[in-house]
């Protein structure tokens, strides 16, 4: 695998690394690849396997429980919407739009990320599929997210997308790109927000290093890195007041476990202890 690093200069070492990730659990292809990715993954496995042995999950397998659990969902709910319309924000190098542009070539999925990042991502996907739509660019905590949702027909169900994004904002910024997907949306029958998100560790017997390696993560990234939430019940309250009428919160050791009704989701009440949360908000507008 070739990798050009003056094309990825500008990409955060957490892109490059999960892009790596996602490529060697074999759901990516190499031009989402770079060596950089490849580099900081074999630096951090020798602490990612202790992790995994002693506080029972690591970023790898986090990144696998999320991917999972978001892309199942996405398939459900173009199942029970065909027309329906996606918007994956801060995509980065992740192969998702890719992926269901080849399962479902009918769907309209359209990727957003700041601009020298939507710049390699669109230039990326065309190596490999030269009808690719360009990767938007906007500024999300600005009224220039308003003209993306221009981009989409008002008249069929919208869906947006983050992975691995909102931890990285305070809770005044995650309101207000919440508060912005459920007022631009407004004009849509349905806005649907999928999103994972990484709940305070109380039930972790390794709480207090989990915590120290956020506080890492953070000065690493130059970032509001924070847990927002300690229980599914906080999370759902934050994001009905930003307008969004039903919350659900999926829990990976019991999604991975329990069995569940087709298309149906099993509300959980407590914080089960798993590192990673994936969020189903919805809103639907009378229009």
């Amino acid at each position: 695998m070739t990798d050009a690093l003056s094309q990825h200069r500008h990409i955060s070492f957490t892109a490059h690394y999960t892009g790596y990730i996602w490529y060697k659990m074999g759901i990516s292809h190499p031009v989402f690849a770079t060596s950089k990715g490849k580099f900081l993954a074999k630096m951090v496995h020798p602490l990612e396997s202790w992790a995994e042995h002693y506080v029972g999950g690591s970023m790898r397998t986090t990144l696998k429980q999320r991917h999972q659990m978001i892309d199942e969902h996405l398939c459900q709910l173009i199942q029970q919407h065909p027309a329906i319309q996606v918007l994956e924000i801060a995509s980065g190098l992740s192969p998702r739009s890719w992926n269901f542009r080849q399962k479902f070539p009918q769907l309209n999925y359209r990727e957003l990320d700041l601009p020298e990042m939507a710049k390699t991502k669109t230039a990326a996907l065309r190596q490999i599929d030269q009808t690719a739509p360009e990767v938007l660019s906007a500024d999300i905590f600005s009224e220039e997210l308003a003209e993306v949702f221009q981009v989409f027909n008002p008249a069929q169900p919208l869906v947006v997308i983050s992975e691995g994004l909102i931890n990285y904002f305070d809770q005044n910024m995650l309101f207000t790109l919440l508060k912005g997907i459920t007022d631009y949306g407004q004009n849509f029958s349905e806005v649907h927000y999928l999103s994972d998100i990484y709940p305070e560790p109380i039930k972790n017997r390794l709480a207090n290093f989990i915590w120290a390696s956020s506080r890492l993560l953070k000065f690493m990234s130059r970032s509001a890195f924070s847990f927002h939430f300690k229980s599914p019940q906080e999370l759902q309250q934050f994001f009905q007041q930003a307008g969004f009428t039903r919350v659900t919160v999926q829990q990976p050791q019991r999604y991975f476990v329990e069995p569940r009704p087709e298309n149906q989701d099993i509300q959980q009440d407590e914080h089960l202890g798993d590192l990673v949360w994936m969020v189903h908000a919805v809103k639907k507008n009378s229009v």
